[in-house]
């Protein structure tokens, strides 16, 4: 059971995409051919098989234009469906139901894409002791959303921004001139609740690092060989992340290194939008 996004958090992302759908004048299709009072039944149904996610914004998209719009959710987020599932109905108003279509297809439909992908990450790796996490390459304004739909597919969340754990990248290792002088200065700035992650490109500097205490370590495009000898010489010591290019062909061997986790920017940033479509049920 995925414990959902408070409607808080969502309903301003609803809000700002119907709005730029709806422009300046409305749905001025729906009020040419549809009379103002039309009740229409209705049907969200998957096009092909995935994960679903992102249920409240078909809710929330409909409530802004008709909050007398009846919508009921026929599966849930975090369930895996097949092609040809109808995840939800709703009956009200045909104007403000075909009004919030578009909206809430884009949404809905990204947010399942992200958790499909995410799945299919997930269970590339089964038996493992490595978990699958995303990045901060999310699509600007959706990040808590993209984020959500992660844990959906089985994911797990990195950071959501800069203010909630210092990640020391490579181009913060030259401002500081080393990746020793960049850890010492993150720690003696990190308060007792900020974990400190320090990105490193090779084992020297892996060993400069562990010098310094950082909480995780980061293996920037490491070879797979150069990943065992990381988890060897750390030792459980710190969480051994590793990133970099990882796809669905590659993941399963990077897990069997035996790092601890592996951050996939690809689940957001590169995830292929979920086909569903929106069918009108004959009354």
């Amino acid at each position: 059971m995925i414990e959902p996004l408070p409607d808080l958090l969502v309903a301003p992302v609803v809000r700002a995409a119907l709005a730029e759908d709806l422009g300046r004048a409305g749905d001025i299709t729906a009020m040419a051919c549809v009379p103002a009072d039309t009740q229409l039944t209705a049907v969200f149904a998957a096009r092909r098989g995935g994960v679903v996610a992102g249920l409240s914004c078909i809710r929330l998209a409909l409530a802004e234009l008709d909050p007398a719009v009846a919508f009921e959710a026929l599966t849930e987020d975090g369930m895996a469906v097949p092609a040809g599932t109808n995840l939800a109905q709703v009956h009200g108003n045909a104007r403000a139901i075909l009004s919030a279509e578009r909206t809430a297809l884009n949404l809905v439909g990204r947010l399942c894409g992200i958790a499909t992908l995410t799945q299919d990450f997930v269970e590339a790796i089964a038996g493992t002791k490595a978990r699958i996490t995303d990045t901060r390459k999310t699509t600007p304004g959706l990040r808590a959303l993209e984020k959500y739909a992660v844990r959906c597919g089985g994911g797990v969340n990195h950071r959501f921004g800069l203010d909630d754990a210092i990640l020391i990248k490579d181009n913060h290792v030259a401002a500081c001139g080393s990746v020793g002088e960049a850890v010492r200065r993150a720690k003696a700035f990190a308060g007792h609740l900020v974990k400190v992650e320090v990105e490193v490109d090779s084992l020297v500097q892996l060993q400069e690092a562990l010098a310094y205490d950082p909480d995780v370590v980061m293996l920037d495009n490491f070879s797979l060989a150069d990943m065992r000898e990381a988890v060897n010489l750390v030792a459980g010591r710190v969480t051994l992340e590793a990133s970099g290019g990882v796809t669905l062909e590659t993941v399963r061997d990077i897990a069997a290194t035996g790092v601890d986790v592996i951050s996939v920017g690809a689940l957001t940033h590169s995830a292929k939008v979920l086909d569903i479509g929106l069918d009108a049920v004959s009354n």
